[in-house]
């Protein structure tokens, strides 16, 4: 028998052959056709603008309330209008205000909804990764009111966190009351975060990558199409509502020198370590939280202690800061005013955010990396200008790189960079920067400051995305040639006679069963075969129960994979799509295991390259050692 032919348990076995049989099934069930788009991403695109427009008017919502609630509290007057914090007008009184609010949103969480606590991105993930996207609708009422509460009284947070999660809970609401798939419903929520973000910083492209990356968790067109459509609404909505200028305000750069990359790679290597710091002294203060003996809700009162302290010493410290960070970038604050501020506002925010009081992360953290970046670009141009470092764009990188170091968030990071600045000069300081910041930040630290909550929950978050190995090999190329059949007439007593004779000679756990003329009629299993429900003088078609489940040859072994998931099998007979009722071959659980020896060789190194091998040879002969055929 030729290789690559299927073997037929028939007369060459020891047993008679038997006229033909008509087919016991009239169709097979192949895996279904590849289609990266069909007419539900249109359906979804629909929905998904409508999130996107929606989104775009929750992030307005959210800044006039946070403007009403600053404007109320501190300047005592109605208006709604976005205004900074200012401790003028209360003198000492002004850090009772932090602290109301604090209490305020600890009633809210722990007679509301816990879930408002945090910055709004790990919990959003938490909801992709083991609820099925589903998030309770009372976040999209309680988690915006809460922040604009904290926020509105002094919080140094930014309100693109809770945006985000009220969009990204907007988007899971929808996909609960309309009948859609658990896939589809995590890319409305995705939409709706995207659109959060997009509607707070005129910032489409990033605020897609940011989906991308840190809730998606995926890159096809079904998902990314009605995502990018949402993010595009919402900063359409936005620019109708408050213009499209650019959101921080930076001199216009010139192209960069070679050595100046150079620097900035180094300036975002050391903001890389800061962003690890960062991460890990947040968590520090959340773990001493957790050791005072009173109850959670408590907390934030706590945190605005210090808060309201900090913000007497300096009152840029409270609120949102979008101004310092324009300030920053602009180079409006520089010298002491701005070492003041680098590490009050690092002190309030992440001694209120461990608190666990509702706060985005986004704005202090560009504050932060920014005036880290501009202080060490200061410190270039003074002692090294030879560097020809500029500080402004030293601001733009740390502003950046500190985001790319925390969230891991590489791309968002650069993109983002580049939308609220429209400084093209800019992409270049930006990628080396970012990317020494990511380097760094995953040698020293795999989770960032969106997944270490997940961590220390016991799930174990990979932020990383490769192409699925198995959908890159075709079944023709993994599958068994060497098959053995059985004939549907041959009675189960024969067959069983032969597995008793020459089990030891095979190990297959599957056979498909064929008519007399050589077609497919389905597949049984030893197991099947040796059950003793199944009488003597049976034959082996009317084993056969269902339609068989085949996948063809130009499938790759993820469509076969997910075929014996969907079929409940763990083999597939191999035919082609020409000649869909002929054995070509099989394909079992232990191929597509055996598969990934090729993914998996592909990441070691297997052989020394020619430059070590000479290398090597020389250190050999040095020390006599080596010893080629030729006698040397």
């Amino acid at each position: 028998m030729p290789d690559g032919e299927p073997t037929q348990l028939n007369a060459a076995e020891g047993l008679p052959v038997a006229p033909s049989l008509e087919p016991a099934l009239a169709t097979i069930q192949a895996p279904p056709e590849y289609a990266p788009v069909d007419k539900r991403v249109i359906i979804i695109s629909s929905i998904a603008i409508v999130v996107g427009a929606c989104g775009a008017l929750i992030a307005s919502i959210l800044t006039h309330l946070i403007g009403f609630i600053t404007n109320l509290a501190y300047y005592g007057r109605i208006d709604w209008a976005f205004s900074p914090p200012s401790t003028d007008r209360l003198g000492i009184w002004s850090v009772f205000v932090p602290i109301i609010g604090a209490v305020v949103v600890g009633f809210m969480a722990r007679y509301g909804a816990a879930a408002i606590r945090g910055h709004g991105i790990p919990e959003v993930m938490e909801r992709v990764l083991f609820n099925r996207s589903r998030i309770s609708p009372k976040i999209m009422f309680l988690k915006p009111l809460s922040a604009a509460v904290a926020i509105g009284t002094g919080g140094p947070f930014g309100a693109e966190g809770p945006i985000i999660a009220t969009g990204g809970a907007l988007g899971s609401f929808i996909g609960q009351v309309i009948h859609v798939t658990a896939d589809e419903r995590k890319t409305l929520l995705a939409a709706g975060a995207a659109a959060g973000m997009a509607a707070t910083f005129g910032s489409p492209v990033s605020s897609v990558l940011l989906a991308v990356e840190l809730l998606l968790f995926e890159y096809r067109p079904r998902s990314i199409i009605p995502v990018a459509l949402a993010s595009a609404v919402a900063a359409s909505v936005r620019a109708i509502l408050v213009g499209s200028g650019p959101v921080f305000t930076v001199p216009t750069l010139s192209q960069p020198s070679l050595t100046a990359l150079l620097g900035y790679v180094v300036l975002g290597a050391i903001i890389g370590v800061f962003a690890v710091f960062t991460t890990r002294f947040v968590y520090w203060i959340e773990d001493v939280y957790e050791e005072i003996p009173i109850h959670w809700m408590w907390w934030p009162a706590l945190g605005a202690v210090v808060v309201g302290l900090i913000g007497l010493i300096d009152q840029r410290t409270l609120g949102v800061g979008y101004v310092n960070i324009d300030h920053i970038l602009s180079g409006q604050v520089v010298g002491r005013a701005l070492v003041m501020l680098v590490i009050l506002k690092f002190i309030s925010w992440a001694v209120y955010l461990g608190s666990g009081t509702s706060g985005g992360t986004l704005a202090p953290l560009f504050t932060v990396g920014g005036g880290l970046g501009a202080l060490i670009g200061w410190v270039a141009t003074t002692y090294a200008p030879g560097l020809e470092i500029n500080v402004n764009v030293a601001a733009l990188v740390g502003m950046a790189a500190i985001f790319a170091g925390a969230s891991h968030a590489l791309l968002a990071s650069i993109i983002f960079a580049f939308e609220t600045t429209r400084q093209p000069m800019g992409m270049l300081p930006l990628l080396a920067g970012c990317s020494a910041a990511y380097l760094v930040a995953l040698l020293l630290q795999h989770s960032s400051i969106m997944t270490e909550k997940l961590v220390r929950r016991g799930t174990n978050v990979r932020t990383e995305y490769t192409a699925d190995f198995l959908d890159r090999v075709l079944v023709k190329d993994a599958c068994t040639r060497d098959v053995v059949t059985v004939e549907g007439s041959r009675t189960v007593e024969e067959v069983r006679t032969w597995i008793a004779t020459r089990a030891p000679d095979t190990t297959h756990q599957g056979f498909p069963v064929l008519d007399g003329a050589g077609q497919l009629l389905g597949v049984v299993t030893r197991r099947d075969l040796l059950d003793p429900v199944h009488a003597d003088t049976i034959t082996v078609g009317d084993i056969v129960s269902r339609r068989p489940a085949v996948v063809f040859e130009e499938n790759t072994l993820r469509e076969a994979a997910d075929h014996m998931v969907r079929e409940g099998v763990g083999r597939l007979p191999v035919v082609s799509r020409t000649d869909p009722r002929t054995v070509r071959g099989i394909i079992s659980r232990s191929d597509l295991l055996s598969a990934h020896r090729i993914r998996i060789e592909a990441a070691m190194v297997t052989e020394t390259p020619p430059i070590g091998r000479g290398w090597l040879r020389r250190q050999a002969r040095r020390s006599g050692a080596w010893k080629e055929e030729s006698g040397e």
